[in-house]
């Protein structure tokens, strides 16, 4: 019961923002120390920005001389749905566009560590008779409408929020886009159906862009309005209703200028792009939203979906990077949509025949072991490039493997899959996981039993800490000796699925 008074009046009592251990983290030092370099108190004002396709969310925190600088940016650990505004109650979609978020929506208590409600639908949505509720941003890095963090970045984006209401913000702005709204991009998006939706809120995007300064936003005629004031000759602010006639409203001259001087640099940019033929970018591909590379690196078979990362980064790149959070035994990558393959045509399979003798070009499964490192013909290097990757086309997932059923006669051809050559070249840069004895088994055993799916560790919710080490904190990482092998941590994900692998 005093909890639920406490919930009741978290936009007036301070206390209920921070009523447990979690809620009251303080912000990690590394932060504070980034807030000194950047000129920034505190408490001062945040706001936050979140991009699906990069799959990004950003901290914005207000400095001394008033204007708005970037803190700091975390990769968002799953997101799901597809690129555009969210409709309807269960379409799955995370929403965009432009939210209010106010102390009462900050959830102490909530079933995934700690979160933040988005405030969807706002005044636009209900407008257009869009449904939803509870959407979110919160830990556990699941996600089924919202976006999902690691606990520890979700301890630290809710300790700058607290903080910030300490300091006596009332409510701080986050803008949701389908992705960073550059020339680019919209030139890649043309042809997709939510581009008018789009150009709408981008029109928000430069006000943010030009000024640094958090944008005013108003509704009417079922359309978004930023930066509106009252017009000269008006003797009191205009009224916004978002499904009546827009009031007389001005917007100042100097944020006019300047919002109209980079959408023409960007409107020129985007008409080169379009007339050099850049490519468009697909429509929805039935994919159920998307994550950072850097969490996908991390899981068996990951796939960043809808998502996109840095040009030139791979899986195999991040895979022995530092994951920014602990990593739950449930995530899992982004997969197809069901209703769409559902509703979708079968694809025709290619069938499995059995072969009298393989031929040059062409491997098949034997009843033979594997032979070993050093039977194999091609000399030293080639054998490495071999094990490295180089030279094979074995590290490219794009489909799930086929299951072989036991009635296979030893000499059928199994075709090497991609998903299957995706694990492989993952697990190479994972310490401790020895082929060797996957390599001595016959190829026939392997195939006449499939493998069963890993079972989630039901001991993980048991077992993990109530509080969360911060992202930002480094006094946990040990140093390690060149050529040593990497101390993994316990409650890490390595150790995690070190079983699976």
């Amino acid at each position: 019961m005093t909890a639920s008074v406490l919930l009741a009046g978290c936009d007036t009592d301070q206390v209920s923002l921070a009523n447990n251990a979690k809620a009251n983290q303080p912000v990690p030092p590394k932060l504070l120390a980034a807030m000194v370099e950047k000129d920034m108190d505190l408490q001062s004002p945040i706001l936050v920005r979140l991009f699906k396709q990069e799959a990004e969310l950003e901290v914005w925190k207000q400095t001394r001389n008033g204007q708005f600088a970037l803190l700091k940016t975390y990769p968002i650990c799953r997101w799901s749905g597809d690129l555009g505004p969210k409709v309807r109650e269960g379409d799955r979609q995370a929403p965009e566009g432009f939210y209010s978020i106010n102390p009462s929506q900050m959830n102490p208590q909530s079933a995934y560590y700690l979160s933040f409600n988005t405030g969807y639908p706002n005044a636009f949505d209900k407008a257009l008779g869009r449904t939803g509720s509870q959407l979110m941003v919160h830990g556990d890095c699941s996600s089924r409408g919202c976006y999902a963090m690691t606990d520890e970045q979700i301890a630290e984006i809710y300790s700058l929020g607290r903080e910030s209401f300490f300091g006596g913000q009332k409510a701080f702005q986050l803008q949701a886009y389908p992705f960073r709204m550059t020339p680019v991009n919209m030139a890649r998006h043309r042809n997709n159906p939510n581009m008018p939706f789009w150009k709408m809120i981008k029109e928000g995007y430069d006000h943010f862009e030009v000024t640094r300064q958090e944008p005013k936003v108003d509704f009417c005629e079922k359309k978004y309005v930023f930066d509106a004031t009252r017009a000269p000759d008006a003797k009191r602010d205009p009224v916004f209703d978002a499904s009546a006639k827009c009031p007389a409203y001005v917007i100042p001259e100097n944020v006019v200028a300047a919002v109209r001087g980079k959408q023409a640099r960007d409107e020129a940019e985007y008409a080169k792009l379009v007339a050099k033929g850049t490519p468009v970018a697909r429509m929805n591909t039935g994919i159920d939203g998307g994550m950072n590379k850097i969490f996908a690196a991390k899981i068996p078979e990951g796939s960043t979906g809808l998502s996109e990362g840095a040009e030139g980064t791979t899986l195999q790149m991040l895979a022995m990077a530092k994951a920014p959070g602990t990593i739950p035994g449930h995530v899992n990558p982004p997969k197809p949509n069901l209703d769409s393959v559902a509703s979708a045509p079968a694809p025709q399979e290619e069938p499995v025949v059995a072969v009298s003798a393989p031929a040059t070009s062409t491997r098949v499964a034997t009843a033979q072991p594997a032979e070993k490192p050093q039977e194999k013909s091609g000399g030293f290097f080639s054998n490495l490039g071999r094990k490295m990757g180089m030279g094979s086309s074995e590290t490219t997932a794009t489909s799930p493997p086929p299951q072989v059923t036991a009635s296979v006669a030893p000499a059928t051809t199994t075709p090497t899959t991609a998903a299957s050559r995706l694990k492989a070249a993952v697990t190479r840069f994972v310490p401790g996981h020895d082929k060797s004895k996957e390599a001595a088994k016959p190829a026939a055993t392997v195939a006449a039993k499939p493998a069963e799916p890993a079972k989630p560790d039901t001991r993980l919710a048991q077992t993990r800490p109530t509080l969360k080490p911060s992202v930002s904190d480094g006094a946990s990482e040990a140093t390690q000796i060149m050529g040593a092998a990497p101390v993994v941590s316990s409650n890490s994900f390595e150790s995690r699925f070190g079983a699976v692998k």
